[in-house]
Parts: C-alpha cells; structure tokens; sequence
C-alpha cells in the first residue's frame, strides 16, 4: 500500500504539469494585445500601457519562456520585482472578482466546501442505502417506490427542481431564504465576537459556541442541499441497485450461502463491498463535481461559492480568472483520482496486492 501510494504521489506533479500547459496553451489564442488587457487593473488602457504591459510581461516571448515566466514569475528589469507566477500562488488579478485570483479562490472555497461536506451524508449515505434496499427487494413494492423515486430524481434537471423549492419554501411559505447568511447574522459574523476558522459558517459557529449563527446558516444550506441530493441521489441509488443486483446473481454468493452464512454475512461481507466499486468511482466524481462548484445550484439560490464566481468570471470574459478555475479543478480531479484508487484498495484487497506488486 505504501509503495503504491508514494507511487500515485509521484505521478500528481507529471499530471499537474500536462494540465498547466493545456491551460496556459488556451491562453495562447489570444493575441499579444488581447492578452494585455488581462494584466490592467486600473492603469488607462492606451497604447503606451498596452506597449508596456506586453515588455513587462513578456507577452511575445516565444511560448515556452512564457510558460516558464507562467510558472515562476518574470522579473522586473528596471525595478528586480518578480511578478506572477504559479508556483508563486500569483495567477493574476480577477476584475470580476476586484482580488487576486487565489485570493478569489480561497475567498469562495469555504462556501463550496461547506455545502459540499453538508451533502455528502444525504448523497453517499441515502443513496447506498437505498440502492441496497431496493436490490434486496428486487422486483418488490419497495423496489417499484424506490425506481420511480430514481426515475423523477434521474429526469429532474437541476435549475427546475431549485426552482420549485423556492417558490414553495420561499416565495409561498417563507420556511427558508437564499444567500448564505441573513443579514442581521452578516452583521455578527463579521463583528470583532465572533472568530474566523475555517470560513465555514456552520462549523465556525460551533466552534464559537453561537447556535443562532449555526442555525441560520443551515436554514441557508437546506435549498441548495435538497437541490443537489435529491438529483444525485438517484444517479447515486441507481448505481448502487445494478451493481448489487448483479453481485447478488454471482456464484460466489450462491456458494457463500450454500456454505451455511447467515443472510446478514454474505450480504455485508460478501456482496456489499463487492458492489462498492462502481460506487466508489461515481461517488468520487459528483464530489468533485461539488468541490469545483455546483454552478447552477450556487447561481439559483445565490450561493457565494466556487461555481457562480467561475460562472460569473466567463460570462464577463474574465479569462485570468476563469484559468484559475480550470487550475483549481484539475488539480480537485487529480486528487480526487488518486483517493479513488486508493480506496478501491481498501475495497479489494486484490487491487491492493496488484498496485503493491507494480512497485
């Protein structure tokens, strides 16, 4: 497990370093000029500006001294400032967002984390549970309820299901609001009494032992879960339902019960972490699908998270920006790959042995 694990580590910068150039090659086509508006803050735009922003940047240097000065940084030859640079944490300055585009990024990723995190109990849980019961009672009262629960969850797109819940919860019945936080609790958030942790309401809340800040940031958090439960969920459940469905039907199973097992054995040990697997990959995916910004559900419910701040970026042309955003989720994808893999290892002692065997 070790030697496969340091193995995947290893791999994570090679992967990182094909992602960078991709995403500095869709920078590429755009021309010298188009490229230096990215650099203007609130310098006039003219053409003197525009002639030294390309020589401070080096805007057409051949591609790979730019990549490089991408990476590390380009020094200022009047001054010796080092500006940019990846590696450095600089990737440029968002005008949508009036920061630095890692600032941008660390300023919204609690939001996203937190709802995230809030929803993977109901998604992963719920809906393995589920997809369990209903391949237990194939064919049953309970699997026919659960397949049309599947089949409205399947078909249901996200921006009409968020829809709905607004108007019912908070156009007609006013239970709850978007936004993350109403504003009187804004206001104590942001007062000298109450201490920043994580950037995470519902947590920072506990932490500072305020239960009315805990209490109005789930309220805000309910729409947006529901939202995203309910419409994975059913993909999740659906997963679950065929892969047990087909461990159950296997010949080991048959002999594990011929063998004298209680029902409860052979279906925990024997079928249930059998069918994880699939589970496993599809339920890692929608997590970072959620990491990188549920986009829909952010904007609906006017969510400050990763996804409407990406969402609002390309819809300005933010392009310093929106790359930033592409960084961040690959580098999510990368990550979360590697986790995947490793608990398919813990899943199946097999694929353990196998990874352990190639180092």
């Amino acid at each position: 497990m070790v030697a496969y694990l340091i193995r995947r580590l290893l791999q994570i910068p090679i992967t990182m370093i094909g992602v960078t150039i991709f995403i500095f090659a869709m920078l590429q086509l755009l021309s010298p000029v188009e490229r230096s508006a990215l650099y203007v803050k609130t310098t006039p735009y003219n053409d003197s500006a525009i002639d030294a922003i390309i020589r401070k940047y080096g805007l057409d240097d051949p591609f790979y001294v730019q990549y490089w000065h991408w990476l590390i940084g380009i020094k200022d030859p009047v001054t010796g400032e080092i500006s940019g640079g990846l590696l450095r944490g600089d990737l440029g300055y968002s005008r949508t967002g009036r920061l630095p585009v890692t600032e941008l990024i660390a300023l919204r990723l609690p939001a996203t984390v937190e709802l995230t995190l809030w929803c993977i109990i109901p998604i992963i849980g719920g809906g393995i549970a589920l997809g369990v019961l209903a391949a237990l009672h194939h064919n049953k009262f309970i699997d026919q309820v659960i397949r049309v629960f599947v089949t409205i969850g399947w078909s249901f797109p996200t921006f009409v299901f968020g829809l709905l819940l607004l108007l019912v919860l908070y156009a007609k019945l006013g239970w709850f609001s978007p936004g993350r936080l109403s504003d009187s609790i804004t206001q104590v958030v942001a007062s000298d009494a109450f201490t920043r942790y994580t950037g995470m309401n519902t947590l920072d809340a506990i932490l500072n032992l305020r239960f009315d800040v805990f209490w109005d940031a789930l309220k805000h958090l309910i729409m947006p879960i529901v939202t995203l439960s309910y419409v994975v969920w059913a993909q999740i459940l659906r997963v679950t339902r065929s892969a047990m469905l087909e461990t159950l039907g296997q010949d080991y199973i048959t002999t594990a019960r011929s063998k004298g097992l209680s029902e409860r054995i052979v279906i925990v040990r024997h079928a249930f972490r059998n069918a994880l697997i699939p589970v496993v990959t599809m339920g890692g995916m929608m997590i970072v699908n959620m990491l990188n910004g549920t986009v829909v559900t952010e904007i609906i419910f006017d969510y400050p998270g990763v996804g409407s701040a990406a969402a609002k970026a390309a819809g300005s042309l933010d392009a310093l920006a929106v790359l930033g955003f592409v960084l961040f989720g690959g580098l999510v994808l990368v990550l979360a790959n590697m986790v995947v893999d490793l608990l398919y290892a813990v899943i199946d002692p097999r694929i353990r042995l196998t990874g352990q065997g190639g180092g």
